[in-house]
């Protein structure tokens, strides 16, 4: 079985237009699927995963119910949707429980995408509003390629936001994006999950090893960050890492089952 916890779409009327922006603002990234719903499901169908948490981003408060809403026509067995909150919006802790009620199981942050700081305190009420509905947080973290520093979510960032959840947290990219030795001194042995997403060709083999061994397979989510990683090429990487078959199953799947089906 293999869970993706790191997959993105678009509605089919703009899949097309939020790709080409996004591949350029990234410097020409190239996507592996054409950025539907359809297209992910038939991506998940040729590489064989299973499930995709499938996660949206308010990128303004003016948008943030039609993304909602967007997430619930989606959402299924299949692809797992996110809803996502804009801090900017004055109904953002509303919205929290309309994505609740929607039967969305989590939220997703994107600060550089959302300007704020991932430890900013006026964040901190709609942290623990997530929280006591028991709802699953993803952040981006670390670096991103569409924007210049200072990132929003470093892991220094990282450790205050934490402290605000009792509910679980998922940081991408192993923990923050080109950010492994700091992960690895400050964010290792916390109590936050990293997906493994957009590993390939860019986290070094070594940093992965020594993040494994100090946070624990117990914590870690297969990822990819379709549609411009493919799970052929995350699976690629995670063979070279000598995993034992337990760990592995974790990783790829059983974590996973374990966060979306409480």
């Amino acid at each position: 079985m293999l869970i993706d916890f790191h997959t993105h779409c678009f509605p089919t009327k703009i899949a097309s237009r939020a790709l080409e922006n996004l591949s350029f603002v990234s410097g020409g990234l190239t996507p592996y699927t054409d950025g539907t719903a359809e297209g992910l499901l038939l991506s998940m169908q040729k590489e064989g995963v299973d499930r995709s948490v499938v996660l949206n981003i308010a990128t303004n408060a003016h948008q943030m119910h039609s993304v909602n809403d967007f997430a619930a026509s989606i959402n299924s067995e299949k692809l797992v949707a996110f809803g996502s909150v804009h801090p900017d919006a004055p109904d953002a802790a509303e919205e929290v429980e309309r994505i609740k009620e929607l039967g969305l199981k989590g939220v997703k942050f994107h600060p550089d995408y959302q300007h704020f700081f991932a430890d900013e305190t006026r964040l901190f009420p709609l942290y623990k509003k997530i929280s006591e509905l028991g709802l699953i947080t993803v952040f981006h973290a670390g670096f991103d390629f569409g924007f210049e520093p200072p990132y929003k979510c470093m892991p220094k960032n990282a450790v205050k936001m934490l402290e605000q959840f009792s509910s679980p947290v998922v940081l991408a990219h192993w923990g923050g994006l080109s950010c492994g030795d700091e992960v690895i001194s400050t964010l290792c042995g916390m109590n936050v999950y990293f997906d493994v997403s957009f590993g390939y060709g860019v986290m070094p083999r070594s940093t992965a090893l020594k993040i494994i061994e100090k946070h624990g397979a117990d914590k870690l989510l297969f990822g990819t960050d379709s549609p411009w990683h493919t799970p052929t090429m995350e699976l690629t990487m995670q063979k070279t890492l000598g995993l034992s078959k337990e760990d592995t199953d974790k990783i790829n799947y059983k974590n996973a089952l374990k966060l979306l089906e409480k």
